[in-house]
């Protein structure tokens, strides 16, 4: 058994007849047994150095030697097995509810949002109307922020466990199998909630249950060792023809395990708010803060294809890391062909997060250009204890807001950003709520503005020539990177460090980062209990 590695011309079809007679030479066989060789794609990544390939990466092997395939478990009726709560619905809550099932324990889902359709209905209103439901937008309900954030699944580290077992559970659930082999697999906004809704017909099918429009409101740890978790629930939410702001009434439910899963993503404020007047430990962590950078994505296809790009290629897409001033600024979240979508959690607040389809054929790019923040970079914060940079990424939402008075975007174009000028007037832009002129080199941190003021021309000069043009738009702001804080665990046993039981998991509790990330931190919870 060998590895081989074969490139094929973007536009061409590598045939098995190409892989066999390859796999001949490297195994020294034969050619009459070449249809009779056995083979297993694993990698296929795109090489745009030269002339612009595909490049696998290809296991091959002879006909009498095994050739193993990767198995998932089954996943067993649990209608009558022990409950376990898990708080939150994305990627996090999703596959630990899966790994339960494998495990033959019965996960009870709590999702403060709705379900994955009609949440669409929340985030229509957010972009054409401006109306906010904080429990049902771009960052909560079933799938989570990443469902509709282009379903990105770049993640290829295997320090947090088998990535298999969690593209092998996607393509399961629908999606397409060459995420099992692309460098940069993605699934696409459109396709994911049918992903998602799928799994949560399986889980539902075995015996799980799922409860949306459930915010948990509190956890209370009882003398028995076991959990009280009390939600607020909307006494109509069954409707969906019923609109939000006319949910006035809500009942209080209270669901009872020995142990809990908290998953609820890195924007669920009021959770870190919960555990700090309980007194449970938190600590503030860094994360990243800067602007969503626009493009003509016919730009990003000249440069990262060196002016050869053809329409039957991928879109283009970039990622980038460099050192200004002693911090990392970096592109996070990069939509090639995308859209810019207003991903604001709560009246009076400005964020942006970026989404595409599978098709990936808008005419923009877009990515997230932003700055590392460590505590003690704003130690006027520090009053606020582990929610420092909480409160700091609070403030400026909201003075972004402020400046505009809505969802429009405080925007200015890429060059008299760094020129410390104002722009003139505006680029089109794919953000449905529009973009407003603005000092953007002033409504940010200085600490993040003077970075970026410096890092733009370099990108631009060493890496991607052509990035930096005044044809791209800044807009802000990109603040939902990651949590800003941590929820500290046992790194053994993956419990709070004060709680037992309490399984603090995924981005929101500061130990993931994306979707694959996340759902492998759900599984290694589940495994745990």
């Amino acid at each position: 058994m060998k590895e081989i590695e074969i490139t094929c011309k973007l536009g061409k079809e590598l045939t098995a007849d190409d892989i066999q007679t390859a796999a001949v030479k490297a195994l020294g066989v034969s050619p009459k047994i070449k249809q009779q060789l056995k083979y297993r794609i694993l990698r296929r990544s795109i090489d745009a150095r030269n002339d612009i390939l595909y490049r696998y990466r290809i296991e091959v092997c002879k006909p009498e030697e095994v050739m193993s395939e990767y198995v998932l478990d089954e996943y067993k009726d649990v209608s009558s097995a022990e409950p376990i709560v898990i708080i939150g619905a994305g990627p996090a809550g999703m596959f630990a509810a899966l790994k339960l099932l494998m495990k033959g324990l019965k996960p009870v889902i709590l999702e403060r949002g709705k379900d994955v359709h009609a949440r669409k209905f929340d985030m229509a209103k957010l972009s054409t109307e401006g109306q906010v439901n904080p429990d049902s937008n771009y960052c909560f309900g079933e799938g989570g922020a990443g469902t509709f954030s282009d379903g990105k699944l770049y993640t290829r580290s295997s320090k947090r466990g088998d990535i298999r077992e969690v593209l092998h559970q996607l393509v399961r659930f629908g999606a397409d199998p060459s995420i099992l082999i692309d460098a940069h697999p993605h699934i696409g906004s459109d396709k994911l909630p049918i992903v998602v809704e799928n799994i949560r017909k399986c889980i539902i099918g075995h015996g799980g249950e799922y409860h949306f429009d459930s915010r948990v409101t509190d956890i209370v740890k009882r003398q028995d060792g076991a959990f009280d978790v009390v939600v607020s629930t909307s006494v109509s939410s069954s409707d969906l023809s019923v609109i939000p702001s006319e949910r006035s009434e809500s009942s209080v439910s209270i669901y009872t395990s020995r142990k809990v899963i908290l998953a609820t993503g890195h924007s669920a404020r009021d959770i870190y708010e919960m555990f700090h007047r309980k007194g449970w430990e938190l600590q503030a962590k860094g994360f990243a803060l800067g602007v969503r950078v626009e493009h003509p994505q016919s730009l990003i296809n000249k440069i990262q294809y060196h002016g050869k790009y053809q329409p039957y290629m991928p879109t283009a897409e970039y990622s980038f890391v460099t050192q200004v001033l002693d911090r990392g600024v970096f592109s996070f979240c990069m939509c090639p062909g995308g859209i810019l979508v207003p991903a604001a959690t709560a009246p009076g607040e400005l964020v942006l997060n970026g989404m595409s389809n599978s098709q990936r054929n808008s005419k923009w790019a877009n990515s997230g250009v932003v700055v590392q923040i460590e505590p003690e970079d704003f130690p006027e914060y520090a009053q606020h204890g582990p929610l420092a940079l909480l409160q700091f990424q609070k403030d400026i939402e909201r003075k972004m807001f402020e400046y505009t008075g809505s969802l429009k975007a405080p925007a200015q174009r890429m060059m008299d950003f760094c020129r410390r000028i104002p722009s003139a007037n505006l680029p089109k832009t794919s953000y449905h709520p529009g973009a407003e002129n603005a000092p953007l080199h002033e409504l940010l941190p200085e600490h993040v503005s003077l970075r970026l003021k410096y890092a733009f021309p370099e990108i631009g000069n060493k890496k991607m020539h052509g990035y930096y043009t005044n044809d791209a738009l800044l807009l802000g702001v990109e603040s939902r990177t990651s949590s800003p804080v941590r929820i500290p665990r046992d790194p053994e046993t993956l419990e709070h460090v004060q709680v037992s039981g309490l399984y603090p998991c995924g981005e929101g509790a500061g130990y993931a980062g994306g979707i694959v990330s996340s759902a492998l931190d759900g599984i290694n919870c589940a495994a745990k209990i």
